[in-house]
């Protein structure tokens, strides 16, 4: 059997995030997915080394790599659409769960019992959904800091309610708060002043 999986998959960087909202920089779901991959293989260290966590970091980074996979059929919904009231959005996570089964029923059959708990995020075990979650938003709120830093006012509420979802999260996430204060401030500086830095 031949297979659409990897078609699908590649089709990511096409996919724009940000559709109603002008951006300096134009952001795309590849590059959120690995960054956020990155992030929650991050978080998931962290939670482990320093917080008494038991969380496989390799398949939160794996887990991250794929949760943007249902907008290689439909787009990305952008967030006042989706969730503009509770009727709506229950409907869109319904054509997210339903995107999500056509991607993984785009695989070789004998494939698809390791990917159903990846792909599909219903499947997924809620820990790595919340680290996932967590390296989600910060990403964005990392995003919304670099287009602060490039004036551009369209981010600044943006920032704003990402700021709070944070401060929420570090509440019970000690991980997010080791991350805000020992990563956060150098990703959105220069590589002059990067580069001056260990």
């Amino acid at each position: 059997m031949e297979s659409t999986f990897l078609a699908w998959m590649f089709r990511m960087p096409l996919i724009k995030r940000w559709a109603l909202m002008y951006c300096v920089k134009s952001e795309n779901i590849a590059e959120h997915s690995h960054q956020v991959a990155v992030v929650a293989h991050l978080l998931a260290v962290i939670k482990n080394k320093k917080f008494a966590g038991n969380l496989n970091a390799d398949r939160a980074a794996t887990v991250a790599l794929y949760h943007e996979a249902s907008e290689t059929r439909y787009g990305d919904i952008v967030s006042p659409t989706k969730y503009a009231n509770s009727e709506i959005s229950r409907e869109f996570k319904n054509i997210e769960r339903l995107a999500e089964q056509e991607c993984l029923e785009s695989l070789p059959e004998e494939l698809r019992d390791i990917f159903e708990d990846i792909v599909v995020q219903d499947n997924v075990e809620q820990q790595y959904k919340d680290i996932v979650k967590a390296a989600d938003i910060m990403v964005a709120y990392i995003k919304s800091l670099d287009e602060l830093n490039h004036n551009n006012p369209e981010f600044e509420h943006v920032e704003q309610n990402l700021k709070i979802k944070l401060e929420r999260l570090s509440a019970t996430m000690p991980e997010v708060e080791y991350f805000m204060s020992t990563f956060l401030r150098f990703c959105t500086v220069s590589v002059d002043k990067l580069s001056k830095h260990p």
